[in-house]
């Protein structure tokens, strides 16, 4: 498996990009972007739990009830959600880039974010649909990232090249996230293509199940989005033999969603809202596949835990509290912790107790951007990673003022 170059764009048949329609009052910042398949594809998504859903989720759940897609328009700057109108600007922003297109309006997935609770005018979007088709491009994909960024300082954007029976195939992904991301299904924005031929149904499984190791385990803030949204679409022109049961091409399938899923978790975390530091907790050893997530997320959650890392302070009892109000059910007795960076390795806990170390040595590790925080239970052979970053200053500054 191969890491390439060209995101939602690498694999074949896929356009994608972006303009400045209007939503936004910067002028610099894209705010409208779109990802077209030149031919139909299959399609899955999930979403957020929130009760207080945008009326893009509405209407894309909708689109895809037949598992079909062809394209996907999405706007930044306004969250679409809450509004009285929601859903008849989600359904006319189909059918403009349908019109625009000459597909079907339910071929359309439907994204939005931004600020909630604010009408959005679709006059903008209507007049920035024409320049939208007319620039999209097989080089479109950082375009595209671009144009669905809110408070993101960088973009996100991955691509894979990977093998199934002699055939190559790719998947690319873009995603915006850096606040409101404590999901518990999906998280954020994430457009995932394909170029693998594989029936629908499977491929709807394999992006759930996915997900539950992947976008389910990063945290920023606590603060689960109304707007979150994964989708893929795998339009086939791979021409590999379809996959159509659970055997071993859709396990390298899965493993490279895996991959791609993992990639974007990282970056989403470490774009965090004023974040310094990425923070990847691994839980190992642990009595059940279960355990070790409710522990791995219950550290990356934790404020305390995360202002510490900002400060580049070894306070692991910080660690050990997250783990006993996790809710798991584990011996604290058998409990170790280590930290570990590009400086090196230090264990601060053994067997639930304190050991000597240099503090000099974990200020080290702790200054790097990247933080592992490696906690064995000893309990049994199960293993999971979540991913979180940093608590700032920042944080509080950026959504102080996020409406102005």
């Amino acid at each position: 498996m191969n890491r390439i170059e060209g995101g939602v764009c690498a694999p074949q048949g896929f356009q994608a990009t972006s303009v400045h329609c209007g939503i936004r009052q910067n002028q610099t910042k894209k705010d409208l972007s779109l990802i077209f398949s030149n031919t139909p594809a299959n399609a899955a998504a999930v979403y957020t739990t929130n009760l207080v859903k945008g009326a893009p989720l509405t209407v894309t759940k909708n689109n895809l009830r037949n598992g079909k897609a062809q394209a996907i328009i999405c706007n930044s700057g306004n969250a679409n959600t809450c509004n009285a109108n929601g859903i008849e600007i989600a359904e006319s922003m189909c059918e403009l880039v349908a019109d625009a297109l000459h597909i079907d309006k339910t071929d359309v997935i439907v994204g939005s974010t931004g600020i909630i609770g604010q009408p959005l005018n679709i006059e903008p979007i209507k007049n920035g649909i024409p320049t939208l088709v007319a620039n999209l491009s097989n080089t479109g994909s950082q375009e595209a990232a671009a144009g669905i960024m809110t408070t993101d300082t960088k973009l996100k954007e991955v691509a894979l090249e990977f093998d199934i029976n002699g055939t190559t195939c790719k998947i690319g992904g873009i995603a915006k996230g850096s606040g409101m991301i404590h999901p518990n299904m999906a998280t954020m924005l994430v457009f995932i293509t394909s170029d693998v031929n594989i029936d629908s149904n499977l491929l709807q499984q394999a992006l759930s199940d996915t997900v539950k190791d992947t976008f389910n385990m990063i945290s920023v803030d606590g603060d689960t989005s109304t707007n979150d949204m994964c989708v893929i679409i795998a339009n086939g022109l791979a021409n590999n033999t379809k996959i159509t049961e659970e055997d071993e091409s859709y396990n390298v399938f899965v493993q490279a969603l895996n991959e791609l899923m993992v990639n974007l978790c990282r970056k989403i975390a470490k774009d965090g809202e004023g974040a310094t530091r990425l923070i990847e907790c691994t839980v190992s050893e642990a009595e059940t596949k279960d355990i070790a997530k409710t522990v791995a997320k219950s550290v990356v959650c934790s404020s305390l835990l995360k202002a510490a890392i900002f400060g580049s302070d070894a306070n692991w009892g910080r660690i050990l509290c997250a783990i006993g109000y996790s809710g798991a059910k584990l011996d604290v007795n058998k409990i170790d912790v280590s930290f570990k960076s590009n400086k090196g390795s230090i264990e601060v806990c053994k067997n639930g107790s304190g050991v000597d170390f240099s503090e000099e040595k974990a200020k080290e590790i702790l200054l790097e951007d990247e933080i592992e925080i490696l906690v064995s239970l000893n309990s049994g052979t199960n293993s999971a990673t979540a991913w979180g970053c940093d608590l700032t200053y920042d944080y509080v500054k950026i959504n102080g003022d996020y409406r102005s």
